[in-house]
């Protein structure tokens, strides 16, 4: 399932509507939720470095995303990053996230960024998700 999504028009790192948003765009490969980006100087916490909360962003997104391509509306309830390299501004990057536990309200995902020129591991994140409890009429 790859389509554009309505309800995140605004997300900072998804959303198409979001101007000064990085607007990836997010696909799913087998059971994996992929996507590439490339950090610039707006995106800076020490000079040519990208900001870690850029990266975390990304993370939580790919994962969230993953969830949404499959169907499920949920929020992310509980996430650890591990930061394994620094990435300097310029570097094309390839994110994946693919689900290691789904059981009811929980979904655990886990998501992974690698530098594409060298495949080193950036970062690394295991997040929780909360499916949405259905609305009552």
């Amino acid at each position: 399932m790859t389509e554009m999504r309505t309800d995140g028009n605004n997300c900072f790192v998804c959303g198409p509507g979001n101007d000064i948003g990085l607007q990836l765009n997010f696909r799913i490969e087998g059971d994996v939720a992929r996507s590439e980006f490339t950090p610039s100087d707006m995106h800076c916490g020490f000079d040519g470095v990208t900001h870690g909360g850029i990266i975390f962003s990304v993370l939580d997104d790919v994962m969230a995303n993953w969830i949404y391509l499959k169907g499920i509306r949920a929020y992310t309830a509980k996430c650890d990053i591990r930061y394994k390299d620094s990435l300097p501004i310029g570097t094309k990057v390839l994110v994946e996230g693919h689900c290691i536990k789904n059981r009811g309200r929980l979904i655990v995902m886990e998501g992974k960024m690698f530098r594409q020129d060298t495949n080193e591991l950036v970062a690394e994140t295991q997040a929780s998700f909360m499916v949405e409890a259905l609305t009552k009429a």
